[in-house]
Order: C-alpha cells, then structure tokens, then sequence
C-alpha cells in the first residue's frame, strides 16, 4: 500500500460516518477482456471485505450473450475470501452467496422474472393480490439485497442495473477504466460515500 493509499484509508478509519455494507459494481464484458481483469476483481473483493463489506454484488452487462457462458466459467473460479454465486440471463433462483456475479441479467429483465413469480403463486392460490406489496417483490429477485454504494468505472452510464435493488443507493462514478482500477479508487469511493448523507428517498 502507497503513502497515498495509507493516508485514505487513516482517514476512513478515523471518521466516525458509517462505510456501506453491500457494495456493487458495474461493469462491462469488455472490461474483462483486459489483461489483468480478472486478477484486479479478486482484489477488489479482498478491498471490499478489509473495509467492512458483507455483500459485494458484480454485474457485468454484454452486449454479446454467446460470451455468457464463457464469462460464468471464469468468474465462477475465481479466488475469492468468501462463496460467490453467478447468476445470468434465464435464471431464476436467488442468489444466496456473499458474493453475487451478474452476467447480462438486466434489472428489468429480473424485475419482469418476480412479477411472473409472484403470478404463478397467485394463480396456485399461495398468495392473494392483496398481499403483494414490496416485500413481496423482493423477496422474488434474483438478487434481492439492495447496495448501499453502486460503483461505476469508465462512464456516468448505470445500464439496465439494479431498477428495483439500488433506487436508494448512493451512485459513484469514476472516469478510471477497469484495467486501470486500484485500492486508492476504491478508497475514494468509500471516502465520497462517508462524505454524502443519505436521504432514503426523503
């Protein structure tokens, strides 16, 4: 660690602001096809986890769905301090891990796969319309926990991210490309985040 990065973090740790518990990043299938992509991901989770993180949610959009399966094979492997879980286009079950990988799975796309859920349990007679409500909603998401920070390298563009999880989050935008990300850009974004006060909407 530099002298500037030992200067951040004394002054993360010095703050009395809280640092965020769920972290999410966002990503492109390009990004990953820099060389090092996958190794600067590994430490971002070890980053994450040294400051406090309990859930660091990754999605990658793609423009491209045949590199879908591909990708769920490499980020499936990677060396990680806790269990991860991938999810892509197509799936339906919650993902249950500390560490939650999306690939391609849009936010609409999710949101559209809970509401067909929550039909299929109306229509069995499980649930009344009645009782839909937002917990309900969540409760169907393939990635239901919603991120207290969003991160977003290269550009001020979220994608079909998150529409339901992040309507609450605090946004952070870096101008830095992936391949060229490090523990200080991730440090600032933790400093801006203990920076800002939450307003929940209100």
């Amino acid at each position: 660690m530099g002298l500037y990065d030992r200067y951040l973090a004394l002054r993360l740790r010095r703050s009395d602001a809280d640092l965020p518990e769920t972290v999410a990043l966002v990503i492109t299938e390009r990004d990953l096809l820099t060389d090092g992509a996958y190794a600067t991901l590994e430490r971002f989770f070890e980053w994450a986890v040294r400051y406090g993180v309990d859930t660091i949610v990754v999605y990658v959009s793609v423009l491209d769905e045949e590199v879908v399966p591909t990708l769920r094979r490499e980020l499936a492997n990677l060396r990680a301090p806790t269990s991860v879980a991938v999810r892509g286009p197509g799936d339906r079950h919650a993902a249950d891990a500390p560490i939650q990988i999306s690939i391609g799975l849009g936010g609409q796309s999710e949101f559209a796969t809970a509401v067909q859920k929550l039909a299929e349990r109306v229509d069995g007679g499980e649930l009344a319309p009645d009782d839909i409500d937002e917990a309900a909603v969540e409760e169907h998401l393939v990635f239901p926990t919603a991120p207290d920070l969003v991160i977003k390298t290269g550009a001020e563009r979220l994608s079909d991210f998150m529409i339901w999880q992040s309507v609450y989050s605090e946004l952070y935008f870096t101008d830095v490309n992936w391949q060229n990300f490090r523990q200080r850009d991730y440090l600032r974004a933790l400093r801006d985040y203990q920076e800002r006060q939450r307003r929940y909407g209100r």
